[in-house]
């Protein structure tokens, strides 16, 4: 009988996500429709709203829309967030992200764990490995071994087949030294008493001079230990006593606050103890757990084998190699357990695909998740994501393309489009053109920043927004570049670092041509963050400090390099206090500027002053309102209404200004506005040359995007000179669009001008293009990676045959 034909879906089926009224941060009463079943990129310079719509707006309230169908009970033990504010979202699948900035992950993740690979490959070591027999017979894997006891075929002892838990580190398979940590940490003798020179009445010995704890100093010394001679004049006897002696309860007599002599009979801790309660890390040093070795595994865990491996062994393979390893896993098991071998491994191949697609074959599964960069953490995010194989969903990546090199965004290609295949909307907010090109649907925010943006000034396929005419990223589509900018003649002077051997890094030399801007390229893995970050900053810095050079370093010569600054995309500050206005120092000269005017202090014209701030919000100017299982409500400050101070200072108007209206301000209007007070105009004007004159004086630094960040840290520094100053810079293309890479790059030169020597590490062919000098690195990641394959001007690497960069670094340079 012939299969039922299913008849086709109904017409009345929604064809977009129609958004209505939107007014989250900078949109403007926008409306939109999101084509579902798509991939939609959305696309805008910084700053005009492309996060508040897909992660504010879209994600935002397709979470809360997924939430209400959970029970009260289950919404009230989670946190939400806030829903938009818009009139209306109509046909809104439920949603998941990835953010720009994945959390950092604890110290028991791995790519392992993160990935899942590790819980397929510890089921299959369970199932199909050779296990042993507590008196030590090898026992191989067959149809008897899979039922819950086990009987050995040499001596007959039955024993407990061990189950998947039984080899999880976070789980009965921890070690028992570190708790599946991989390392200890114990208390450094050395960091306890620094400074010998010291008596311990003079705080020689650090644990004891933290609040209740010299009491111990005091208990010391009625025990027999002096007091008040250097520390290294007193006897073996007594520096044993101080480290190690055993506690005890001594009675001792201390002043009270009326001067009094009070009798307590307190518990003796050494100082060892002591610096283990006191939690402070300058006490700790850690070290390869001595039981485990670094694996996490407990002894018992590491008994079974697959093909002669144990699970340490198969994780310390990286990707490429245990996919390899996985297609010669069914070679050498019986034929009768075919059935679950094929599916266990076609389980593990499954996992792993996806990595390798991304470019992540270099990662190994034991690498520990806190030292993966950004975009290695959101592309492991992402591949769990795709294996889910789920219909139906909203996806919402923020820039995907972070710390992607242009040989991996393919594959990331093939990952959004499976994404899309399998019936789901993913919206991606993106400026690697790319992946702007490859999109179905373009939604283009600005056509500004801030207050000029928050509009759509272009929508439709790639085709058709690259010939708009009122397009800002079209002209880029069509292969216009960003940065006319030719290399700069390289001087001789030269910054050197010779490195002996760090993760994939073998006897490497760079140079760095000073007064000049370097980029470093190269695949992920490829040794960039190994050379600069971890090598080339923290030797200098020990250098001009007058200490010994890392380890690992085999020389450095800075030349006429004097200082280092490292700058990244981390937030700046931690809540709604921090202000461009606070970070840049500009808002003292305007508090000044306002009590000289009024006769009153500045003080008063602080949010973060009981003088100056409303009472009711703190000087926040809105209140998070509890309302159990619904998600908290953010509400104006009924008080303030929103201005953040006190009615008192509300009250005092300057040039026709109160201080809360000066907040409101941009960078741009206040420079206009005080453009005759040089005290605000000094660190407001570097602001401006960075590109981010649209941002408020009073919006919070937190929320500002990786780029902005960035930005803002290098105006803080334009103010200073810049002779023999060396800047890192991780990243800086980071959610830049192609326009802001040219105000990047004229910054850049404004600092070179001025004297400074710049490196860069990235991956945006607009940065590498403007670069006075290029060091690729490759050809791969991992082992594979580690050497410099090209170096030389932007054109001299990308004719180079040896650079991996090189064959898209050539097509860019035809295309400008």
């Amino acid at each position: 009988m012939a299969p039922a034909k299913l008849a086709a879906p109904p017409d009345t089926l929604p064809r977009a996500i129609a958004a209505r009224g939107v007014r989250h941060n900078t949109l403007r009463d926008l409306d939109v429709d999101v084509p579902l079943w798509r991939t939609v990129v959305i696309a805008g310079v910084s700053g005009s709203g492309k996060t508040s719509l897909a992660m504010g707006t879209l994600y935002a309230e397709g979470v809360h829309r997924f939430l209400e169908g959970l029970s009260t009970y289950s919404r009230r033990r989670l946190t939400q967030a806030q829903r938009p504010d818009a009139d209306r979202i109509d046909h809104l699948p439920p949603a998941l992200a990835l953010r720009q900035r994945p959390p950092t992950p604890g110290p028991r993740s791995t790519v392992g764990t993160m990935s899942e690979v590790l819980n397929v490959l510890r089921l299959i070591m369970s199932r199909l490995g050779t296990h042993r027999c507590p008196n030590g017979h090898e026992v191989p894997p067959s149809v008897a071994t899979q039922a819950m006891e086990i009987q050995c075929p040499v001596d007959g002892v039955r024993f407990e087949a061990p189950g998947a838990e039984s080899f999880a580190f976070n789980s009965i398979g921890a070690c028992p030294g570190c708790n599946g940590i991989g390392t200890r940490y114990d208390v450094d003798p050395d960091s306890l008493v620094p400074d010998q020179s010291k008596t311990i009445a003079e705080g020689a010995v650090l644990p004891w001079n933290v609040g209740g704890r010299r009491l111990s100093m005091y208990a010391a010394g009625e025990l027999g230990v002096r007091l008040d001679v250097p520390y290294r004049k007193l006897t073996r006897k007594e520096k044993n006593f101080v480290l190690h002696g055993g506690p005890r309860k001594q009675m001792v007599v201390v002043s009270g606050r009326n001067g009094r002599r009070v009798p307590l009979n307190v518990t003796y801790d050494n100082a060892v103890t002591a610096a283990e309660k006191s939690e402070k890390s300058r006490f700790l040093v850690s070290h390869t757990c001595p039981v485990c070795h670094g694996t996490r595994l407990r002894p018992e865990a590491l008994r079974s084998t697959l093909e002669g491996r144990n699970l340490a062994e198969i994780s310390a393979l990286d990707l490429d190699e245990l996919a390899a390893f996985a297609n010669t896993i069914p070679q050498h098991l019986p034929a009768e357990l075919n059935r679950l071998t094929t599916g266990l491994v076609g389980e593990l191949t499954g996992a792993i695909g996806p990595l390798l697609d991304l470019g992540l074959g270099y990662l190994g599964l034991d690498r520990a998740g806190a030292t993966l960069s950004t975009g290695e953490l959101q592309r492991i995010e992402l591949t769990s994501t795709v294996r889910a194989n789920t219909t139906g969903m909203l996806y919402v990546l923020d820039e995907p393309s972070v710390g992607l090199h242009p040989s991996n965004v393919e594959g990331l290609r093939k990952t959004i489009a499976a994404l899309a295949g399998n019936g789901n909307t993913v919206v991606i907010v993106e400026h690697d053109l790319d992946l702007i090109r490859s999109a179905d649907w373009i939604i283009e925010l600005g056509p500004g920043a801030g207050r000029l943006g928050g509009t759509i000034v272009a929508q439709g396929t790639p085709d058709q927004v690259q010939r708009d005419r009122k397009s800002i990223v079209g002209p880029f589509l069509d292969g216009g570049p960003a940065v006319d900018r030719p290399p700069r003649p390289l001087p001789r002077e030269r910054a050197t670092i010779a490195v002996r051997r760090l993760y994939n890094l073998r006897n490497v030399t760079a140079g760095f041509p000073v007064g000049r801007l370097t980029a470093l390229a190269g695949p992920s893995g490829a040794g960039k963050t190994a050379l600069v970050l971890d090598s080339l900053i923290p030797a200098a810095r020990a250098l001009l400090a007058g200490k010994d050079l890392p380890a690992h370093v085999k020389s450095l010569d800075l030349g006429s390099i004097r200082q280092i600054v490292e700058i990244d995309a981390t937030p700046i500050g931690l809540n709604a206090r921090s202000t461009p206005s606070t970070y840049s120092g500009a808002f003292d000269a305007i508090r000044t500027y306002f009590a000289a005017a009024s006769g009153r202090t500045p003080g008063h014209f602080s949010f973060n002053t009981k003088a100056g701030q409303c009472p009711t919000c703190r000087g926040i100017g809105s209140l998070d309102l509890d309302v159990q299982y619904l998600p908290d409500i953010n509400v104006v400050c009924p008080t303030c209404d929103g201005a953040r101070f006190n009615p008192e200072t509300l009250a005092v108007r300057v040039d026709d200004r109160t201080i809360s209206d000066v907040l409101s301000m941009t960078v741009r209007e206040a420079l206009d506005a005080y453009a005759d007070v040089p005290t605000i105009v000094r660190p407001l004007r570097p602001i401006l040359d960075v590109g981010l004159g649209y941002l408020r004086l009073g919006e919070p630094t937190p929320a500002l995007s990786g780029g902005e960040s960035q930005r803002l840290r290098i105006a803080a520094r334009l103010r200073s000179s810049q002779r023999d100053v060396l800047y890192v810079l991780d990243e800086p293309s980071t959610g830049l669009h192609p326009v802001d890479i040219r105000t990047l790059v004229g910054v850049f030169d404004r600092l070179l001008a001025d004297g400074a020597t710049i490196i860069v590490i990235d991956h945006d062919l607009d940065v590498l293009a403007a670069a006075d000098h290029v060091i690729d690195m490759g050809p791969s990641g991992g082992p594979d990676g580690g050497r410099i394959v090209a170096r030389g001007t932007p054109a001299e690497v990308a004719a180079d045959p040896h650079s991996v960069t090189g064959p898209w670094l050539a097509a860019h340079l035809a295309r400008g």
